[in-house]
């Protein structure tokens, strides 16, 4: 092995392990905060994408949970964000952790993947741009990544909170 694959090798170990740590922080501070809300869940930690993820997932269908999303999912970017800072205020590094509650994020993702590429393929047959409803950060990234996939590209246009994807032609 030479010293820069050891050096790879270590740096994403190191990753790893400060995404694990992020993803523990997390876990006991929504522990603390479902505990606080007589709220039953149970937590699931993995790593994705270079980000730590953790998600509330309940045994129950998550009917109570779905407080914790809030309309259009509202309450769970709040959470979100709170989350991260308490992540934050433990390492002192900013956080990109992805909070999913009751599968709300995962079905979301799954919708906007079909959103983007139907509107690529719209792009595809009529060779005219498409634009898209204001979207969250994470509903742009997801139908960005939907519109690449399909071979075409995309931008982010207007101001939060009424930014919006436009798809373009190849």
């Amino acid at each position: 092995m030479t010293e820069g694959t050891t050096s790879a090798a270590a740096e994403g170990a190191d990753t790893l392990t400060r995404l694990e740590q992020e993803g523990e922080i997390a876990a006991d501070y929504l522990e603390g905060l479902l505990d606080i809300a007589d709220l039953d869940g149970d937590i699931d930690m993995d790593v994705e994408a270079d980000r730590a993820s953790v998600s509330i997932i309940s045994d129950t269908g998550g009917r109570d949970l779905q407080k914790l999303v809030g309309r259009d999912g509202e309450v769970l970017e709040a959470l979100q964000e709170l989350t991260r800072l308490a992540v934050h205020r433990e390492t002192g590094d900013r956080s990109r952790l992805m909070l999913d509650i009751a599968g709300y994020r995962a079905k979301k993702r799954s919708e906007l993947s079909e959103l983007g590429a139907k509107a690529a393929a719209e792009v595809k047959s009529t060779g005219e741009p498409v634009k898209l409803k204001p979207m969250t950060p994470f509903e742009r990234k997801v139908v960005h990544d939907a519109v690449k996939a399909a071979g075409l590209r995309s931008e982010s246009e207007g101001e939060e909170p009424q930014r919006f994807v436009v798809v373009l032609p190849a």
